[in-house]
């Protein structure tokens, strides 16, 4: 069984026992919590496709930790200018365990 979820503006294909690093959530580490926008549930050959969502249809999961992502480099170069710009980002993610999809 799987779902595919919307959660800080990205679609995720979870399934039970699967861990995530999703964008940053307002929870603590430890608690539980639930993914209600789920566009899609299928178990085996029986699918169930929202317009856009699904009713009744919800991700529990569990938070794991909050941390950053790998820096990302950004170089900016106009060449014969004499310009260079060196800059870095690192994003802010919350790792889940998905622990239940009901439908």
């Amino acid at each position: 069984m799987y779902a595919v979820i919307v959660t800080g503006g990205k679609q995720y294909r979870v399934e039970k026992d699967e861990y995530l690093r999703v964008e940053l959530l307002t929870a603590d580490v430890g608690s539980t919590i639930e993914l209600d926008q789920v566009l899609l549930v299928a178990d085996g050959a029986d699918f169930k496709v929202g317009s856009p969502l699904v009713q009744g249809a919800k991700v529990s999961a569990e938070v794991l930790s909050h941390g950053r992502h790998k820096k990302i480099e950004i170089l900016k170069f106009r060449r014969r200018k004499h310009h260079m710009k060196h800059m870095g980002h690192r994003q802010y993610f919350t790792e889940i365990k998905i622990t239940g999809i009901s439908a």
